[in-house]
């Protein structure tokens, strides 16, 4: 707003200015014409200076002429009539010394011929002749006097109204340049505004655009940094998943380089324990010494097996889970382990894991029974003596059963 009254100030000023300098030009060309009036007054009065001794040279040879003052203004045929009233005085003067002069010349003749009365009937003649010449030409310099007033009169008038005229027309048109000075102010001001609300609104959207652009390019950043991160940490995850899965392989190496250095230092002692055996009296195994542990957690499985390994003579023992097994190894070491696959807590592998970890029960028969045949491979793995399918064979069992019993030798 405050811009917008500074630029409306300053095409007043502008405005000023101009009118200032118009008003300066036009006193200018008044000046001008002034100087040009004063030269046309000069060269009329040098013209009516020549039109009068025109006039004298005719009227000194008797011939009367009159100037053509159809084509020149009031001033100048107002001083022509001034000037030829002058040169009527001028020639009135002459003709009354020259009358007088006759006047005087007839009286002394008429002297010298003695006629006194017709000599001042003459006289009186002539004065009365003089008194009228000089009352018309007084008259019609008087009239000539006022017309010169009048038109003089006129001129000044005709002056006055084109001054006026021209002030008239010279406001006029400061107000039409003011006004047009103005209007223009005012749309340049306007376009300025509607540019500078342009501008405004082009740096707004570039504004905009740019914070856009910026909080995209963030974000892009934050999902790239996210990313990197993300699959640093996958990285870093996958890297100590390896190194915990090598550090395990190398524990169950170890383990099992330690259980393979046991197995063999507790096949040593069977040997040494045999071959010491063997140097004392042995025997085989009885049917009724044989001590049989069953686990499964299926009632019927273990009463089904107690019956028929107890009706062929067999001492058994009845777990109904992996850890009640465990229990009665730690009592009493059978000669023979059937146990079932799915049992809960600890299931048929990892019993039998256990048992083969175990010094005194390594090389214990272990029987297992199981309803799937993709079992065979991780039986094998666990340490399975004999995998036997649902429903087993009965005679494939006894037959598994009396293997175990033959090689198993005590005292005699």
């Amino acid at each position: 707003m405050n811009e917008l009254l500074i630029w409306i100030l300053a095409v007043a000023v502008a405005a000023g200015v101009v009118l200032l300098l118009w008003l300066g030009r036009r006193r200018q060309q008044r000046a001008r014409d002034a100087a040009d009036h004063r030269e046309a007054q000069r060269l009329a009065l040098e013209e009516a200076e020549h039109i009068a001794r025109a006039q004298r040279l005719a009227a000194e040879r008797d011939h009367a002429g009159a100037p053509d003052d159809l084509h020149l203004d009031a001033a100048t045929q107002a001083r022509r009539m001034a000037e030829d009233a002058r040169l009527a005085d001028v020639q009135t003067e002459r003709e009354a010394d020259d009358i007088a002069r006759r006047v005087a010349e007839a009286e002394a003749a008429r002297l010298a011929r003695g006629e006194p009365e017709a000599h001042a009937a003459e006289v009186a003649r002539l004065a009365r002749e003089q008194a009228e010449r000089e009352a018309a030409e007084a008259a019609e310099a008087a009239a000539a006097a006022r017309r010169a007033e009048e038109a003089e009169a006129e001129r000044a008038a005709a002056e006055a109204r084109a001054r006026e005229e021209a002030e008239r027309l010279a406001r006029e048109q400061a107000e039409r340049e003011a006004a047009e000075a103005a209007r223009r102010a005012a749309e340049e001001a306007a376009e300025r505004a509607a540019a500078e609300a342009r501008a405004r609104e082009e740096a707004e959207r570039l504004a905009r655009e740019q914070a856009e652009h910026e909080a995209a390019e963030a974000a892009r950043r934050a999902a790239e940094e996210a990313a990197e991160r993300a699959a640093a940490e996958a990285r870093v995850r996958e890297e100590a998943e390896r190194l915990a899965r090598e550090q395990a392989e190398r524990e169950a190496a170890e383990a099992a380089r330690r259980a393979a250095e046991e197995a063999a230092a507790e096949a040593r002692a069977r040997e040494a324990a045999e071959a010491a055996a063997a140097a004392v009296a042995t025997r085989e195994l009885r049917v009724d010494e044989t001590l049989i542990l069953v686990a499964d957690d299926s009632k019927i499985v273990r009463v089904k097996l107690s019956r028929l390994l107890a009706g062929k003579g067999y001492r058994v023992e009845l777990a109904e889970s992996g850890e009640q097994a465990l229990e009665h190894l730690a009592a009493e070491r059978p000669h023979v382990l059937i146990t079932d696959v799915e049992m809960p807590g600890i299931d048929g592998f990892e019993l039998t894991r256990q048992v083969r970890a175990g010094a005194a029960t390594a090389t214990l028969p272990v029987l297992m029974i199981t309803s799937s045949d993709d079992k065979q491979d991780k039986a094998a793995a666990a340490g399975v003596t004999q995998l036997l399918g649902k429903p087993f064979s009965e005679e494939a069992l006894l037959a598994a059963i009396e293997r175990a019993r033959v090689a198993v030798r005590v005292p005699a």
